[in-house]
């Protein structure tokens, strides 16, 4: 790592020793951008590191809500505006029991170069709570959201900051959220918040996107390795929107879906029914457990680990941060995995995609290959600005064009800074912070 690199971390791990997660993240993209400050060190001397590393605006709040039987409760609100050099700040809401600042600023921090490599007008923020929606009914997540929304709505605005959905935040969230920053601006400002509803505001495909850009992403590294899709057997972790869209998407381009997982265990089925899943995630909300006997085959096993004897070919890891370590990330490789590809945030720890690259697996981080839901939101900003819908199809189009541009990124990095053609990590953080930066001098923030 470059010396200014490592001076920056240091004053970082011992500024905020307390957020593993944000520094995981530092860790993972200042060590592959060495190279951007080996070739510019007048950087340095205008603090690019300190500034990038540094979020312009933390928004901590508390909570208040009443749930049904009257009793009152008390949670933690944050809002992480990270980087605006490039447009509003844009990143999610997490509702989550282990939301705490420091994931909110990892996952922002990762967020800003995410938003630069979709090319679109869009800074990094992110935000959430430690809520959990889980068990709650209706009415007790809508007094919830109203009540979070009240403070939000003091940062946020459609040339300001817009938020849109993540874990524990979907469609039913963000319309109470909506609803209630409607209510208290007295305005109809679609475009402060994406992922809404389609009768008011929302875009087509924005469900599907995450999962469909992965794979439109993995495709192109496959051209681009020569491999061929078809026939190929992957598992996807995860049964949310992410996982269940990326195994639709790769059904349908020849990919077969061996295996899927939620937070009690797993499905094993060659001839995976994903409309059962959908059934059970989606309607039923419950656990895969019930799959084997509405699908009538298939096989489901209590944990986290995926059997040992499973031959796989391609993963997609869809379900949360740090999901995949150094063990796991060995058992893939034993499985004769050859590629792996980030579907949720920063799944894999630093070791575990060490070693992909020590063993010459084809790896792509989530800042490149699920870039598609946030790009997707952006898409349903532009909309909103134009007082237009787009239709399925153009959406999804447009969604497949920003994730090749985002490949040929990552690409024209490699071949920039000759670096090994699978070392999508490095060519991605190279290819994102470096716009972030050429935004920050061409303004004067340095």
């Amino acid at each position: 790592m470059n010396s200014y690199c490592e001076r920056v971390l240091h004053q970082l791990k011992q500024k905020d020793a307390s957020q593993p997660e944000f520094l995981q993240a530092v860790e993972e993209v200042l060590a592959s951008v060495s190279l951007i400050f080996d070739h510019h060190p007048e950087y340095e001397k205008m603090a690019i590191l300190e500034r990038l590393t540094e979020p312009e605006r933390i928004i901590q709040f508390k909570v208040p809500w009443m749930d049904d039987q009257g009793q009152m409760h008390v949670n933690r609100g944050y809002r992480v505006q990270y980087n605006s050099v490039l447009g509003p700040y844009k990143g999610g809401l997490r509702f989550h029991p282990a939301v705490t600042l420091g994931m909110m600023k990892f996952l922002a921090f990762e967020q800003i170069f995410k938003n630069a490599l979709t090319t679109l007008p869009i800074g990094g923020g992110k935000g959430g709570s430690d809520f959990d929606p889980k068990g709650k009914s209706d009415a007790e997540v809508m007094r919830f959201c109203q009540s979070f929304m009240i403070e939000l709505s003091k940062h946020i605005g459609p040339d300001v900051d817009v938020p849109a959905g993540d874990m524990g935040v979907g469609a039913r969230e963000i319309g109470y959220l909506y609803g209630q920053y409607r209510r208290l601006k007295g305005v109809s400002e679609r475009g402060v918040l994406t992922g809404k509803g389609v009768g008011y505001g929302g875009s087509l495909a924005r469900k599907e996107a995450t999962g469909y850009g992965l794979i439109y992403f993995v495709l192109e590294m496959m051209k681009a390795a020569q491999m061929d899709p078809q026939g190929k057997k992957a598992i996807v972790s995860g049964s949310g929107n992410v996982a269940i869209y990326a195994a639709e998407k790769a059904l349908q381009n020849g990919i077969q879906v061996i295996a899927m997982s939620d937070s009690k265990g797993y499905i094993v089925d060659e001839q995976l029914d994903l409309d059962t899943v959908k059934k059970i995630k989606e309607q039923l909300r419950t656990s895969l457990s019930a799959y084997p006997e509405m699908a009538g085959h298939g096989e489901y096993h209590e944990g986290s680990v995926y059997d040992a004897t499973l031959k796989i070919d391609l993963a997609f890891p869809c379900a949360t941060q740090n999901e995949i370590n150094k063990e796991r990330a060995q058992r893939l490789i034993d499985a004769g995995c050859q590629l792996v590809a980030e579907g949720a945030n920063m799944p894999n720890d630093n070791e575990a995609i060490a070693l992909y690259r020590q063993q010459g697996i084809l790896f792509s981080p989530g800042k490149a290959s699920n870039a598609g839901g946030v790009a997707t939101s952006a898409l349903e900003m532009s909309q909103n600005s134009m007082r237009l819908a787009w239709s399925f199809e153009e959406v999804d189009d447009k969604l497949r064009g920003i994730m090749i541009s985002i490949h040929k990124q990552c690409q024209e990095a490699i071949r920039q800074y000759q670096l090994d053609p699978k070392d999508y990590v490095t060519a991605a953080n190279i290819a994102g912070v470096q716009k972030v930066i050429d935004g920050m001098i061409a303004m004067g923030d340095y």
